[in-house]
């Protein structure tokens, strides 16, 4: 299984708005064919695994997929009608699709042509693996990652007319790597007019450019911005006297899956103070800054028990800098 939670990787930020699925078939306790999902209307991971295969499945064989085959006809067919007319005999799943069209349907209907299906190993990572995806598909709203890059006493950005980096080119690569897998990167209006942001993935082979969305009260953006003017300028989109809470609600609507917010620190605050942050991602560098110019703002908790938890953390070195990643509890009132 994780062979093939590696294989799904692969796709990640690829595959918006289906799951990131990667499945291996495994004869003789070696591993004889793999496959993953690339993109939307491609052929399924346990499809592409068997094509890859290049003769009849072993009768002996297990297939091992990280998210339950899919039992309906959509952009391409069942996949567990495609097993089964494959000869596949056992079947080992990560996860069960949440997908209301999907969950639960794939064992019964494996399991009444004969073939052995277990479920759940390491069920906790497969449904990790896609849980932009999990949300978006139960409630039709993007996974919202609060990001930033800050210094250890929480301010974003130096003054003026310095070098703008608080953490290292190393962990510059790393976020770059974040903004492949997701759909669409936003931010406030004063970002834009501060930092005139690309707002693009480089340095990352073969990634997708997620839409760059700006939110603003005034409508009063700079129309030489870089956001306006480059390549990519009609993957841009602009949200005018709209709450981020309505903002979110229409990408999730155009099947944006999942959304970086990127700042600045009034927009962050904001999303938190709403209860709209599914993940926080924190790149935490190694200098003190001091200053007005707080990583996340807004109006806050008014006493520390109402604070946002952080669960499910994370800390990973990355160059000099520190990246914390943590999921916000739901707090009982």
């Amino acid at each position: 299984m994780r062979a093939a939670l590696h294989e799904a990787k692969k796709a990640l930020g690829r595959t918006s708005p289906n799951p990131a699925v990667g499945a291996v078939l495994v004869w003789r306790n070696r591993i004889v064919a793999k496959g993953h999902h690339r993109r939307t209307g491609a052929p399924h991971a346990e499809i592409a695994c068997l094509r890859n295969l290049r003769r009849r499945v072993p009768p002996d064989a297990t297939l091992y997929v990280t998210l339950e085959p899919c039992s309906t006809h959509g952009r391409t067919g069942a996949c567990t009608s495609e097993l089964i007319k494959a000869g596949v005999r056992t079947v080992v799943i990560g996860a069960l699709d949440v997908n209301p069209r999907h969950r639960g349907r794939a064992v019964p209907q494996l399991q009444a042509a004969g073939v052995e299906v277990r479920t759940g190993i390491l069920g906790e990572d497969c449904r990790r693996l896609n849980e932009a995806f999990n949300k978006w598909i139960v409630t039709r709203r993007p996974f919202v990652i609060a990001k930033c890059g800050m210094s250890l006493d929480g301010r974003l950005s130096r003054r003026e007319g310095e070098p703008r980096w608080i953490t290292d080119s190393v962990a510059r690569r790393h976020s770059h790597q974040l903004r492949a897998q997701v759909d669409a990167i936003l931010v406030g209006a004063e970002t834009l007019r501060a930092d005139n942001p690309q707002l693009t993935v480089r340095g990352v082979s073969g990634a997708r450019q997620p839409w760059r969305v700006v939110v603003t009260r005034s409508g009063n953006l700079p129309k030489t911005a870089r956001l306006f003017r480059d390549r990519w300028s009609r993957r841009t989109l602009v949200y005018r006297q709209m709450s981020l809470s309505a903002v979110l609600a229409d990408l999730g609507r155009k099947e944006v899956v999942s959304v970086l917010i990127e700042g600045g620190g009034q927009l962050l605050g904001a999303a938190l103070d709403a209860a709209l942050v599914d993940r926080v991602q924190i790149y935490l560098g190694p200098i003190v800054i001091g200053g007005p110019v707080i990583a996340f703002a807004g109006r806050g908790a008014g006493r520390v028990i109402e604070s946002v938890h952080l669960t499910k953390l994370a800390y990973t070195p990355i160059g000099q800098s520190i990246c914390i990643t943590g999921y916000p509890a739901v707090q009982e009132k």
